[in-house]
């Protein structure tokens, strides 16, 4: 395929110094989302790419039937809030899921709030939700664009009644109600020079823990707590069950470790007023405590304290000495305890990963003892709802589909992996996976590799660090073992991910470049030398290291997507590649996979060898994922598969 690759200029005098070692970044003026050299260049790449896209051989069957498969109605699971009933509801191709309400059960079901209201093109997202405990008040949060920013409104169930109430600069925000109504825990950021609507790179540090009265400014908010000694700390604020405690789990970075900090709001005589009298339970950053619940003192969390597949412990405030911890639940022998919920005062809903699949089961919360499993299939579970004053849980399940196949090596494999930040890659239901195994005669393969969360903490200690290269060889062994099991060949083999799931297809393509016909990178973190200067990029450090210490510098530099693009040897050749980024993204910057696709045109692109494409499409109004309106979803899931059905010549099957 003959491309013309734009040619942006090379900064030949940017070298960085890192411990005394020369690394050149002549693409660093891409770092700047509002120069005009950057506009120009994310113009020139779209000019490249979009076409190339619109010509796709199936483009149109694609967004056709992509769409007539998106338009079933989709439900949320329900919770009970007071003696009304609330979801989420799509009745197909609307953009935004919209808020119902009911009676009861078998009521008639009326709208409590649509977000597609807010916007034109659907891009105000809806993305929290907070009733106060006695149900009369609703604090929610609104995103535009796709940002992590978020500006949180209030308004009166009954009515429903807005009410003036705005809450700015929010982000990765704790939203808990104080159980007298009279307001809520949130966290923001500082003011800030420059914009701070999602397309800005400014680092986010010092975030502060405020409290709102309801019915007030937010200039008139109460500071709760701060960290000035430490400016990366995040500190979520969560009300106990009974309305007595509030409990602060601080995080410093994106490891499963916590602080916990709680202050007794019955001793505060004339209430909240300033920062609080904190109590540290537990000051140190040695393992994860989530809250469950609480009977008076005794509070009930999910740890993984000497349990890397997490247990459930019992601990006493009044006797909060680590030799007077009580066991309720021990680890499984083989099973991750993946959360824990409280519900009819005396329950404990356990779920389990058992092998990447879900395993539901009640215990007893007094003592510990197992009761029963509850009914699932082989699958997951995509939402609940059940709170300890409720009688009843709600349960959302999904899955795959599984049909058995013929293993000649003929069918094109979409192979999906992540492998980080302790998060697990479970089944669910996905339209666009559909198409590609019923329209494109493909096969889904999803890597659990290590780094995830599927095999508790100890496999997902094996894949960061110092040790990041096992995802990498991980999800290179799951792309040879499809090849060897004659499931698919090397050249009808797609690699996919994004976010981190971006810097495993990157790393592995620069790796093994033979091994791939076409790799899909959405929103991944390319430049592993600077992601840390960047908006939230601070945090990853706890996954990845940072490149100003010296020794972690050496493990970065080895795998840094960017810093590793080379021609191949013996006439092998890059397989198609497709980046994906949009200008909202605030949370993996653009200038990622900017960066790297310039890289990669200019040594790659310019080879003899090199006849596969290397392109990138850039999304605008649209950030990281969440939020994304439908139209956009299908448009881009439509431009993935056009790519992959287009590079590795497959045909439609009917």
């Amino acid at each position: 395929m003959d491309l013309r690759y734009p040619e942006p200029e090379r900064d030949q005098t940017r070298v960085d110094d890192y411990h005394g070692i020369k690394v050149p970044d002549p693409y660093a003026w891409l770092e700047d989302p509002n120069s005009e050299q950057t506009k120009a260049f994310v113009e020139a790449q779209n000019k490249l790419t979009m076409p190339f896209l619109e010509k796709c051989t199936v483009k149109n069957k694609l967004k056709e039937r992509m769409t007539e498969l998106f338009d079933y109605p989709k439900y949320g699971c329900p919770c009970r809030k007071g003696k009304r009933y609330f979801y989420f509801y799509n009745s197909g191709l609307q953009n935004q899921y919209v808020l119902y309400v009911q009676d009861s059960l078998d009521g008639e079901a009326r709208v409590f709030l649509d977000p597609n209201r807010l916007s034109e093109d659907g891009t105000v997202a809806l993305t929290m939700l907070a009733f106060s405990d006695d149900d009369e008040y609703l604090a929610y949060g609104l995103s535009k664009s796709g940002s992590d920013w978020i500006t949180i409104k209030f308004l009166k169930v009954e009515g429903p009644e807005d009410l003036p109430d705005t809450l700015e600069k929010v982000k990765f925000s704790c939203l808990s109600w104080t159980h007298d109504g009279k307001g809520v825990f949130y966290n923001r950021y500082p003011e800030q020079d420059g914009s701070t609507d999602g397309t800005e790179t400014t680092s986010n540090i010092h975030q502060k823990l405020y409290y709102h009265v309801l019915g007030t400014d937010q200039s008139e908010d109460i500071l709760c707590a701060e960290f000035p000694d430490n400016p990366k700390w995040r500190g979520g604020a969560k009300v106990s069950d009974d309305g007595r405690y509030v409990g602060l789990y601080i995080r410093d970075g994106c490891q499963p470790k916590n602080q916990v900090w709680y202050c007794d709001l019955h001793l505060l005589p004339n209430g909240i007023t300033g920062l609080l009298p904190w109590v540290k339970l537990i000051d140190n950053f040695d393992a994860e405590y989530s809250y469950i619940t609480n009977e008076g003192p005794v509070f009930t969390f999910r740890t993984n304290l000497d349990a890397p597949r997490y247990r459930v412990l019992n601990i006493n405030l009044e006797q909060p000495a680590p030799s007077q911890w009580k066991q309720l639940i021990p680890q499984h022998p083989k099973d991750v305890l993946d959360w824990a919920t409280c519900v009819n005062y005396k329950y404990l809903v356990v779920n389990y990963l058992k092998d990447v699949k879900d395993i539901l089961q009640l215990y007893d919360l007094a003592t510990g003892t197992f009761l029963k499993d509850l009914p699932l299939d082989v699958g997951s579970i995509g939402g609940y709802s059940g709170r300890k004053k409720n009688t009843e849980i709600f349960y959302k399940f999904t899955s795959y589909l599984a049909p058995g196949i013929k293993r000649d090596g003929s069918h094109p494999v979409f192979l999906h992996g992540y492998g980080g930040f302790n998060h697990s890659l479970t089944p669910y239901y996905n339209v666009a996976y559909l198409i590609f195994v019923r329209h494109l005669g493909g096969i889904l393969a999803v890597a659990n590799i290590r780094g995830g969360g599927e095999y508790g903490e100890n496999w997902y200690q094996a894949g960061i660090l110092g040790k990041k290269q096992n995802c990498f060889d991980d999800f290179q062994c799951a792309a040879e073992y499809l090849i060897q099991e004659g499931y698919t060949c090397k050249e009808k083999l797609t690699i996919n991910g994004g976010s981190n799931g971006g810097l495993l297809v990157g790393a592995c393509v620069n790796q093994r470049p033979d091994l791939f016909g076409c790799a899909v990178v959405e929103v991944g973190v390319m430049d592993m030398l600077k992601f840390h200067k960047y908006t939230i990029g601070h945090a990853w450090t706890s996954d990845y290291g940072s490149s100003d210490n010296k020794e972690q510098f050496d493990w970065l530099i080895k795998y840094s997507p960017l810093h590793n693009v080379k021609v191949p040897e013996g006439g092998v050749q890059y397989p198609a590649m497709l980046l994906l980024t949009a200008d909202h993204d605030d949370r993996v910057v653009p200038l990622h996979s900017l960066k790297y696709i310039a890289t990669v045109q200019h040594v790659v692109g310019r080879s003899r060898q090199q006849k596969n494409p290397l392109l990138i499409r850039i999304d605008t109004k649209s950030g990281h994922g969440a939020g994304k309106p439908t139209t956009k979803v299908i448009e881009e899931e439509s431009d993935i598969l056009a790519f992959v059905a287009e590079t590795l010549h497959l045909d439609w099957v009917e």
